[in-house]
């Protein structure tokens, strides 16, 4: 049997070292390269549980390196497919500044493009984000056919590369497909983010940090089940594609909040508005019928099953969340790789 490399991107943050546990755990025969750069979100604690299985290599490294990228497909064996979730992904960063954001969501993917035309990957699949779409009303769902209108330097950036993977099919038939999917979350999620970073601050009696009147709505989807919608897509997904994935749970960031305290036994008198983000999209929803009918994916986890999962992993996981919140997790790193 001809040996099958997937290399994944980013496979040291929050839904690529999902994704990674997942490949390790469905298709064991699969060799499964992992390029990263170990910025602030990447993390190899994510990754102890398969550091040891035999189809596992870890290649730091930078995609907007060329030879980098090499380095990650000299470690690979027999056909090659890639999975690219590497991205500078907070939008509070990029409002900060969008320069990181350019470099890495549109330079590094064109660079890894490339490299990936010259080699002759089997399949290519860019994972992406329903933010590319900008803001929905109060009704109504982002369809693929939904115009980009991005509203803020990261949602710029991912869909200056959604067009560069869609100019690559196009121009020289590369057999890529781009997914986009809702609001993560789950296990190994950077809690500069919403869910984790409440439940952190929940558990230790801190404010809860709100934006503006905090009826901000998204999407939100279980990391599990959007991993498990990517796996279907490098299997199935037609070149050229894009698919949606949404996990069908809208919820108001508010409500999120006050489940959260709710499920802690915390006091909602720790809820603290603050200044709005500029530019915030006020909602967003993904119609996810044609992964669905296309390709037979749905969500299997509703919000009230997976919340109460994603609360429990983190109260269990008090050292992994220490070691994020200190900076501890880049001691590692830096020992190791010196940066």
């Amino acid at each position: 049997m001809t040996q099958k490399t997937v290399i994944v991107t980013g496979g040291a943050g929050f839904i690529g070292s999902n994704f990674v546990h997942l490949l390790v755990q469905e298709r064991p025969d699969w060799r499964v390269v992992n390029l990263d750069a170990l910025t602030y979100a990447g993390n190899l604690q994510n990754l102890t549980e398969v550091e040891s299985h035999p189809g596992y290599v870890f290649v730091h490294g930078d995609i907007v390196s060329r030879d980098d990228v090499l380095r990650a497909f000299a470690a690979a064996e027999g056909e090659v497919e890639v999975v690219h979730f590497a991205a500078e992904s907070h939008v509070d960063r990029s409002i900060q500044g969008g320069l990181p954001f350019v470099q890495t969501n549109v330079t590094g993917t064109q660079v890894l493009l490339d490299v990936c035309r010259e080699k002759e990957v089997a399949k290519f699949v860019h994972v992406s984000t329903d933010e590319v779409y900008g803001s929905l009303g109060d009704t109504g769902y982002f369809t693929e056919d939904t115009p980009l209108a991005p509203n803020s330097p990261y949602s710029a950036s991912k869909a200056a590369s959604d067009l560069l993977v869609r100019a690559a099919v196009h121009t020289h038939g590369f057999p890529a497909c781009t997914t986009r999917c809702s609001n993560n979350y789950g296990p190994y999620q950077f809690p500069e983010k919403l869910i984790p970073l409440m439940i952190h601050n929940a558990t230790q009696d801190k404010p809860l940090p709100v934006y503006g009147d905090g009826m901000y709505v998204r999407d939100w989807l279980y990391v599990v089940d959007h991993c498990e919608a990517i796996l279907r897509v490098l299997e199935k997904g037609a070149t050229g594609e894009v698919y949606n994935i949404g996990g069908n749970n809208e919820y108001p960031n508010l409500d999120i909040i006050r489940m959260i305290l709710g499920a802690l036994g915390k006091p909602e008198t720790l809820i603290e508005y603050v200044k709005d983000r500029p530019g915030h999209d006020r909602r967003y929803a993904i119609d996810a019928s044609k992964i669905r009918d296309t390709l037979g994916w749905e969500p299997r986890f509703t919000f009230e099953q997976a919340l109460p999962r994603t609360i429990a992993w983190y109260q269990s996981q008090t050292s992994w969340m220490q070691g994020v919140t200190s900076g501890a997790y880049r001691e590692y790193v830096a020992r190791q790789y010196g940066s």
